[in-house]
Formats: C-alpha cells, structure tokens, sequence
C-alpha cells in the first residue's frame, strides 16, 4: 500500500496518536479526504496480484490494522440507533448474517429483522415482521426470545421460508451492501409501510436506523 494509506491507517488505529493532536501532514491524512484515500487504497490492495509476495509479517500486520478498524467502524455503527424514543428500552442484538431496521412511532420502538441471502430465521415468524418496546412491553423487547435483547436469528439456509418476503435483502445485495450503496431508505420506506398498514401503529416515525450484523 502506499506511504499515505499506511498512515490513514495508523492515524485511525493506533490510540497513541490522536488526530486532533498531529501536525499539518497527519492532521491532512484524519481530514474528510481520508475515506476516499482509504477506499482508494484498500481496493488496489484488493486487486493486487503480488499479494502473495508480501511476507508474513506484512500480511498478518495489515491483518491487525484490518482487525482493528473494523472492530472500532463496527463500534461506531451500532451506536447509530442510539437516542430513539422510548430511552428506557435497550438496544436489541443486531442478527448475525443479518440487520435490524428499527423506529419509533408514538413513543413505541418497532424493529425488524432481516436475513441475508442464504439464511433464514429460526423461528417461523412470517405473521411476525417486527417486534416491539414500549411501556406496553414493559420496555422490554416483545421477542421470540424470552428474556433477553435477541429479537432473531439467520442461520444458513438454502431456502429463505420462514419469514415475510420483505424480511431478506436481496442475493446480490447482503446488509452491508444496502446500506453502503444508499439502499436504505428502501428498508425504511418498506417498514414504514408496513407498520402503518398495521392495526394500532398509528403516528409519524422518527429516529430510523438501519444496522447490520
């Protein structure tokens, strides 16, 4: 990779250098620039065809580098339903192979799980598209899954039956890439809809999120 990618990633990984506290060379590589540069980087070193030249080392330290920005992007990513109505309710688990669209509407938290493409739900839930948190529930998570924040699981599947049509992203389209290409407020639209065509869910909706697994 080249010296500027090497150095997006230090300045994003290694705690010991903030980049608010760096002089004018890293203070441009944590600018808004930074997410191009690192895509940029990241898919020539995708597509480089010497990979297996680079020795050992070099491979599990970008490994490392790898790790550790996805553990703090993903971080970041679950907090982006933080702060809808009702506070009182707790996150729900986001599903593995999956995502979690929620939103609040009067003061009652809706959300829906969905599978990726080769998974499905445990339980058969088609009647079931969402789940909800309220002072109805007690703020708790009116769930499959007794006692907990689990409101679903995707396990692979080679045939997606247990859920509605809605609750699966499409093959060429898992969580990830919905989100990453601006898909989602085609989640959020579906949702809303649903919800509305629901008896007793009547109100505006606030606070969407959509979170992957």
């Amino acid at each position: 990779m080249a010296l500027k990618g090497i150095l997006a990633w230090l300045c994003l990984v290694a705690a010991v250098f903030p980049c608010s506290h760096q002089d004018d060379v890293q203070t441009k590589n944590c600018s808004s620039h930074l997410l191009e540069e690192l895509s940029d980087d990241l898919k020539m070193a995708a597509a480089c065809n010497t990979m297996s030249r680079w020795t050992p080392q070099q491979r599990a330290t970008l490994l490392l580098y790898m790790r550790n920005l996805t553990e703090m992007l993903h971080t970041q990513h679950l907090r982006e339903c933080q702060g809808g109505e009702p506070v009182n309710c707790p996150q729900p688990e986001v599903p593995k192979n999956g995502g979690l669209v929620c939103t609040t509407v009067a003061n009652r938290r809706f959300c829906k799980a969905l599978c990726n493409h080769g998974y499905d739900f445990a339980f058969l839930r088609k009647s079931r598209v969402f789940d909800e948190c309220s002072a109805a529930t007690g703020y708790k998570w009116r769930s499959q899954y007794v006692g907990g924040n689990t409101l679903a699981v995707c396990n692979e599947a080679t045939l997606q039956v247990a859920g509605a049509k809605s609750a699966y992203f499409p093959e060429d389209e898992d969580c990830l890439t919905t989100k990453g290409q601006e898909k989602k407020n085609d989640i959020v639209l579906q949702f809303e809809k649903e919800l509305k065509n629901h008896d007793g869910v009547d109100g505006a909706v606030e606070s969407p999120c959509l979170l992957c697994g």
